[in-house]
């Protein structure tokens, strides 16, 4: 609105293939703070291999402690540090730069399996920064790796079965939409002046609408005010 040209803050990082491609796509205005008025004054990886673990390890727990005084913050920084350190020192921090070529629909075998393992890593650092205590992220992923994992749901009625079908059908189709505009600033982003961009963009805006208003649970303050 008044001509301010903001810096764009997240890329596609949950189709990244390594760590390190999603960290440059993740939340980029804190990372370039981070690395601009952090890791490059503690020397960043100019003083040899041992200056580069301390200092992304420094990085990583600082980012953690900025999101609040809790163990469970430092333990999410803590992993990230741990998933950091062999790209960097196999010099393959800087592999991927460059979104998965859209010339192509799908993704090669070998990148789709890169996507799925770096999501894993991710969401397993995620169950520490959103648990309340350490002790309560190992129970949930002693929980998660136990023979329940292989169970089948145990639907109370036909009618949350129709719900979990819907839902994730509806994750399904916001993928598929983000997936296929992975090269454009946000995934709702169509071209413009065309009438089938403006229905399937009003589209979508309408399908996201009926769903908030059919499934919306009870109110949550959102993760963020906390910090």
């Amino acid at each position: 609105m008044f001509g301010i040209e903001l810096l764009r803050n997240f890329a596609f990082p949950y189709f990244s293939r390594d760590i390190a491609e999603f960290w440059r796509r993740w939340h980029i205005s804190l990372s370039t703070w981070f690395r601009d008025y952090l890791y490059f004054p503690l020397g960043g990886s100019q003083g040899g291999t041992w200056m580069k673990v301390r200092n992304t390890f420094i990085i990583f727990l600082v980012s953690g402690f900025w999101h609040g005084a809790n163990w469970t913050f430092i333990a999410w920084g803590f992993l990230n540090a741990l998933y950091f350190i062999p790209l960097l020192l196999l010099d393959r921090n800087r592999n991927y730069l460059h979104v998965i070529p859209t010339h192509q629909f799908f993704p090669s075998v070998k990148e789709f399996f890169q996507i799925l393992f770096t999501f894993f890593l991710t969401v397993i650092a995620w169950i520490f920064f959103r648990s309340d205590s350490i002790t309560q992220a190992f129970a949930i992923l002693k929980e998660i790796f136990s023979k329940s994992l292989l169970q089948r749901p145990n639907f109370l009625g036909k009618q949350d079965m129709i719900y979990f079908i819907i839902h994730c059908s509806m994750i399904a189709i916001l993928i598929l939409v983000e997936w296929m505009h992975r090269d454009k600033q946000f995934g709702l982003q169509f071209n413009k002046g065309t009438m089938n961009s403006t229905v399937k963009r009003w589209s979508i805006y309408a399908m996201i609408t009926v769903f908030i208003l059919l499934f919306g649970g009870k109110q949550n303050n959102f993760i963020y005010f906390q910090f």
